[in-house]
C-alpha cells in the first residue's frame, strides 16, 4: 500500500487500546486506519493477558490433581508435559489474535502493516524494512503504542538463563530454582504459575511489601499465603551483581546493609515497563513525556492538536481494560458523542491473577486517608462463606472503604478464589456513585462466593451477619 491516503482517524498500534478505538469509530462513521508493526492484539492478547491466563490455569490444575485426596479422589504418577502447557496457552493466543483481524475487517477499517511515526500535523508515515509503503493523513491521530519491559543494567534478559516475560511464558523446561525480580502483577503471577508447577520460587523487590499497588492489608495477607505455599521473599532487597554459569545463574543480593549469594536455574526480570515512545515523532511537538510516558488529559488529548494517546503508552494503570475504554472515550470525544464521560482512573479495576487471586478498584485505605477523610471500613472473610468452603476455597477476604460522611464507596480490595470474577459488582457500584444504603439493600444469591462481598458492606456499618 503506497502514496498518500486520506483517513479521519489513525490509530498507531493494534493491541487492545487501539483496535477498539478504530472498531468504535468506524461504528461512529470514521474512514479508520490501524498501522501495526508486528501482531494485531498487541501484547495483551500475544504476549500477556491472554497466554498468560491459559498458563496460570494449567498451573491451577496441577495444584488441584495433587489435592484429590481432599475431595475423595485418588491418582498415581501425577506429571504434565511443559511443552503441551506452553503449546495450548500460545494457541489461544493465536486464536485470539486472528479474531482482532476479523473484526477490523468486518468493521472496513484499513490496517497497514508497519511502523508509523508522525510526519508532521495530521500525518503519519508507516514504514516497513527500512522503506516506506505509506503516508497517512488524518485530522486525528492516536497514538496506542504500548509499552515493553524494563531491562536492568547486568540483567538483561538473554532468553537463556535470564528470562523476559515472553521468555517466561515459552519454557523449554521447567526450573527447579527461580528467581523473580519484582512482585507487581506481572512478577506475582509468575511466580505463582511456577511455584504451582513445582519449581522453588524467590522473589526479590526492592520495595518493604509486596504489590505495592494493593491496598496495604490485601498484600500482607498474600503474602502469608504465598509463603505458606513455600515462596520465599526477599523484601528491602535488590540485586546488585549476577554471575551466569553454565545452566544456573548466581546473583548478589543486598538487603538491610548485607548481602548474600543466592543461585537458581533461571531469573525472571519483572522490574516494570516503560513507555514505546522512540520513532513515533513525538520530537518538536507539543507532546509532554513523564517518565517515558506520554502526559494525556481526561479525555486522552496530548499537548499536540489533533494528537491522542491511550494505553500503556500513557501511563498507569498499565492493563488493557483501561486501554480499551481510553480508546472508547478518546474516539467519541472526537466524534462529538453527546455526554461523553471524562476518564475516572479511580474506576478502573485491577486483577491480579495468581492463586489466590487479587481485585480491587477505588482508592486504597492510606490513599484515601491521605485524602484525610473519615473512613468506615468493613472486611469479610472467605472462611465465614458457605460456597467458598464447599469449593475447597476458604482463604481469602473482602474488604470495603467507605466515607464516613456520604457513604460513599470510596474502593474494594479482594483476596480469593474467582475474586477477578466478582470485583466488577463493586466497580459497577462505583460508576453509579452507590453508597452504602444502595449496596445492603441489594439481594445478593446464596449460596455464592459473592455474599462476602455483601458481608464486607454490612460489617463496615457494624452489621455483619455471619461474622
Amino acid at each position: 500500500m503506497a502514496g498518500d491516503q486520506a483517513f479521519d482517524l489513525i490509530v498507531v498500534g493494534g493491541g487492545p487500546g487501539g483496535y477498539v478505538a478504530a472498531i468504535r469509530a468506524a461504528q461512529l462513521g470514521m474512514k479508520t486506519a490501524v498501522v501495526e508493526r508486528e501482531h494485531l492484539g498487541g501484547i495483551c492478547l500475544n504476549w500477556g493477558c491472554i497466554p498468560t491466563k491459559a498458563l496460570l490455569r494449567s498451573s491451577e490444575i496441577n495444584h488441584l490433581l495433587h489435592h484429590l485426596g481432599e475431595y475423595g479422589f485418588a491418582a498415581d504418577n501425577i506429571r504434565f508435559d511443559i511443552g503441551q502447557v506452553v503449546k495450548r496457552s500460545r494457541a489461544i493466543a493465536r486464536q485470539l489474535a486472528s479474531g482482532v483481524g476479523h473484526l477490523l475487517k468486518k468493521n472496513r477499517v484499513a490496517v497497514i502493516d508497519g511502523s508509523g511515526r508522525l510526519a508532521g500535523p495530521h500525518a503519519v508515515a508507516v514504514t516497513k524494512d527500512g522503506s516506506t509503503v505509506a503516508t497517512l493523513g488524518a485530522p486525528h491521530i492516536i497514538l496506542a503504542t504500548g509499552a515493553r519491559a524494563r531491562q536492568l543494567p547486568g540483567l538483561e534478559s538473554d532468553g537463556r538463563l535470564v528470562w523476559s516475560y515472553k521468555d517466561a511464558m515459552v519454557p523449554p523446561a521447567m526450573p527447579r530454582r527461580l528467581l523473580v525480580i519484582g512482585s507487581g502483577a506481572i512478577g506475582i503471577e509468575f511466580a505463582s504459575f511456577y511455584r504451582n508447577m513445582g519449581a522453588e520460587v524467590t522473589v526479590v523487590e526492592v520495595l518493604d511489601r509486596i504489590l505495592s499497588a494493593e491496598d496495604a492489608e490485601i498484600g500482607a495477607f498474600a503474602q502469608k499465603a504465598f509463603e505458606r505455599q513455600g515462596m520465599r521473599f526477599m523484601l528491602g532487597a535488590k540485586v546488585t551483581n549476577a554471575a551466569k554459569g553454565s545452566d544456573s545463574v548466581t546473583l548478589t543480593i543486598e538487603q538491610g546493609g548485607r548481602t548474600q549469594d543466592v543461585t537458581v536455574d533461571r531469573v525472571i526480570s519483572a522490574a516494570g515497563i516503560v513507555g514505546n515512545i522512540e520513532d513515533i515523532g513525538i520530537e518538536g511537538t507539543g507532546i509532554v513525556v513523564e517518565r517515558t510516558h506520554v502526559r494525556i488529559d481526561e479525555y486522552c488529548r496530548t499537548g499536540e492538536p489533533g494528537v491522542y494517546a491511550i494505553g500503556d503508552v500513557a501511563g498507569a494503570p498499565w492493563l488493557a481494560h483501561k486501554a480499551s475504554h481510553e480508546g472508547v472515550v478518546c474516539v467519541e470525544a472526537i466524534a462529538g458523542v453527546p455526554d461523553v464521560h471524562p476518564i475516572d482512573w479511580t474506576n478502573i479495576p485491577g486483577c491480579t491473577y495468581c492463586r489466590p487471586q487479587i481485585a480491587s478498584v477505588g482508592l486504597t485505605e492510606a490513599r484515601a486517608q491521605a485524602e484525610g477523610r473519615a473512613l468506615r471500613i468493613g472486611r469479610f472473610p472467605f472462611i465465614g462463606n458457605g460456597k467458598a468452603i464447599a469449593m475447597g476455597e476458604p482463604e481469602g477476604m473482602v474488604k470495603t472503604i467507605f466515607d464516613a460522611k456520604t457513604g460513599a464507596l470510596l474502593g474494594a480490595h479482594m483476596i480469593g478464589a474467582e475474586v477477578t470474577e466478582m470485583i466488577q459488582g463493586y466497580a459497577i457500584a462505583r460508576t453509579l456513585e452507590t453508597t452504602e444504603a444502595e449496596l445492603m439493600h441489594t439481594v445478593f444469591p446464596h449460596p455464592t462466593v459473592s455474599e462476602t462481598m455483601h458481608e464486607a458492606v454490612l460489617d463496615a456499618y457494624g452489621r455483619a451477619i455471619h461474622f
